[in-house]
C-alpha cells in the first residue's frame, strides 16, 4: 500500500514547526486550547453544581458560557443571604463595580436583587466549608480567565506584524483565536497547490463508503487536522450569524426549502465551512485582502435606444 501511495503520488510533505517558524504559534495556540477546556469544565461545574445548589435563580442571567461578571459578583456576594443582609441601595452600591460595562447596569441589579429575595437555594452560613470551596471554585475559573487573556496577549504581540494573519481576521467569523489556530495547525498555506489539497488537509473532502456493488452517501471524510476542522466550523457559524456576507446568504440559500431541518442545517453548516476554508486560501495563496460580497454583481439596466430618443422628443 505504502509503495502505491509513493508510485501515485499521493504523499505529502512534512512541514516542520521549527524549520518553518511557527514552533511558538503552536505552542501558544494549543496552550490557548487546554487552558480553554479547563475554564470551560470548571464554568459546567459551576453551573451544573454550585449554581443549582446555592443560588438557582441567577442561571436565568446567564447569557454566554463567558459571564465573567457573574462569577466576579458571586465571588463576593456567593448566596442570596449575603445580597438580602444588604439593602438594595447597598448592594448597588457596592456591587457596581463588579458587573462590569453593561447597558442598563441598574436594572440588572434590582434584578438581582428581586431574585436573591425569592431563592429557593439551600440555607448555608456565609463562613461555612461549602461556601469556602464554592468560592474556590470561583477564583479558579477567574484565574483561568486572566491566564487565557495573558495567552491572547502574547498572541496578539506574536502575530502583529503576520500579514496571514491580518488577512484572515478580515473573513467575517474569524478573530484572534480562530486566526491564531489556523496558522498554528495549517502552517504555511502556500504549500498546498490546490485548495482541494487544503480541504483534504481539513478533512472537509468528501468520501464514500464503498462495497461491492453497494456505495454509501456521501460526507465529509473528517481524517484530516481535528483542531483545524473545528476552528472553520466555529468560524462558519460565526459568520452565519452575521447580518449580512457572502457566507450567510450560502447558508440562507441551503436551508431555503425547510429552515428547521436540523439535518438540513447541519449539511449547511458544513458547506459554509467548506466555502470558508477555500476562502482562506484563496487569500494566504494569492496574497489578497478579503472582498466581501465580491461574487455579487448589480446588473443595471440601459435604456434602449427607442426610449432614448422618446425621451428627447418629449417637449
Amino acid at each position: 500500500m505504502i509503495l502505491h501511495l509513493l508510485k501515485t503520488g499521493l504523499t505529502q510533505t512534512w512541514h516542520d514547526p521549527m524549520v518553518n517558524g511557527i514552533n511558538d504559534v503552536q505552542e501558544l495556540s494549543k496552550t490557548h486550547f487546554q487552558v480553554t477546556l479547563a475554564r470551560v469544565r470548571i464554568w459546567n461545574t459551576l453551573r451544573n453544581h454550585y449554581f443549582a445548589l446555592y443560588f438557582p435563580e441567577i442561571d436565568r442571567f446567564v447569557r454566554s458560557d463567558h459571564s465573567v461578571w457573574m462569577i466576579q459578583l458571586l465571588a463576593s456576594f456567593p448566596t442570596p443571604a449575603s445580597i438580602t443582609a444588604l439593602s438594595e441601595e447597598e448592594f448597588q452600591t457596592q456591587a457596581w463595580h463588579l458587573v462590569g460595562r453593561k447597558a442598563n447596569k441598574r436594572a440588572l441589579l434590582a434584578e438581582t436583587y428581586a431574585a436573591a429575595q425569592q431563592s429557593i437555594g439551600v440555607p448555608v452560613v456565609l463562613d461555612s466549608a461549602a461556601i469556602a470551596m464554592f468560592r474556590l471554585v470561583l477564583e479558579q475559573y477567574l484565574s483561568l480567565h486572566r491566564l487565557r487573556e495573558r495567552i491572547a496577549e502574547q498572541a496578539a504581540v506574536l502575530l502583529g506584524d503576520n500579514p496571514d494573519s491580518r488577512r484572515l481576521m478580515t473573513v467575517p467569523g474569524i478573530g484572534p483565536a480562530n486566526a491564531l489556530t489556523i496558522l498554528a495547525e495549517a502552517g504555511d498555506l502556500r504549500r498546498f497547490r490546490h485548495h482541494r489539497q487544503f480541504l483534504n488537509f481539513c478533512g472537509l473532502n468528501l468520501s464514500t463508503l464503498q462495497s461491492g456493488k453497494s456505495r454509501g452517501q456521501s460526507h465529509i471524510s473528517k481524517y484530516g487536522n481535528a483542531r483545524l476542522r473545528t476552528a472553520l466550523w466555529m468560524a462558519a457559524r460565526t459568520a452565519v450569524r452575521m447580518r449580512e456576507n457572502s457566507f450567510r446568504r450560502k447558508f440562507d440559500n441551503y436551508v431555503r426549502g425547510n429552515p428547521l431541518d436540523a439535518d438540513l442545517r447541519r449539511k449547511a453548516y458544513t458547506a459554509v465551512t467548506a466555502k470558508l476554508a477555500r476562502v482562506v486560501f484563496g487569500l494566504i495563496k494569492q496574497q489578497t485582502d478579503y472582498r466581501p460580497f465580491f461574487e455579487h454583481q448589480f446588473q443595471v439596466e440601459e435604456p434602449s435606444r427607442t426610449s432614448a430618443v422618446g425621451a428627447v422628443s418629449t417637449p
